[in-house]
């Protein structure tokens, strides 16, 4: 796995948030991990965290997974979470996420799960992403921390 980059600002990878999650995303090529340990102040109801923190990390990681295969930043336009069990604050989680599909590079579509650390299934979600536009790309990539070049998405095989 490979350690992808992560940005200045974000409140979900931001190294300069002082209020963000500060998560780091890593990948084979094609999946995307992380690794989530939440703290006190994310819960939304007494020692369980807000689902609004839960959809947060997933829509994020399905964000890498759609760029880590395209090569392409994109927003999301639809999400669609399912809650299994409840995330405890102090319990480390695992969320991964994948690209599922890619619409002639209109529409990305992905899924992720979030795990506990035990593999227990905790929330899953899936996704629809519009590509950033090219000429927003520029002052986007500024905001990066760390190697950009896995985010270069893998050659197509023999008779693409």
């Amino acid at each position: 796995m490979r350690e992808l980059p992560h940005t200045h600002s974000c409140f979900v990878c931001g190294e300069s948030n002082p209020l963000g999650l500060r998560l780091r995303f890593e990948t084979d090529g094609g999946l995307v991990r992380a690794r989530f340990v939440p703290r006190p102040e994310h819960i939304g109801f007494k020692s369980t965290v807000h689902g609004g923190i839960t959809a947060t990390i997933l829509d994020e990681i399905m964000v890498w997974a759609c760029g880590v295969r395209t090569g392409r930043f994109a927003y999301c336009a639809e999400l669609n979470v399912r809650y299994t069990s409840p995330v405890r604050p102090g319990e480390e989680t695992v969320a991964t996420a994948e690209l599922v599909a890619d619409r002639r590079g209109r529409i990305f579509e992905a899924k992720a799960e979030l795990r506990s650390a035990a593999g227990a299934l905790l929330a899953s979600a899936t996704g629809k992403y519009i590509p950033v536009k090219e000429t927003e790309l520029a002052a986007m990539l500024d905001e990066f921390v760390g190697d950009t070049s896995v985010m270069t998405p893998p050659p197509l095989g023999p008779g693409a």
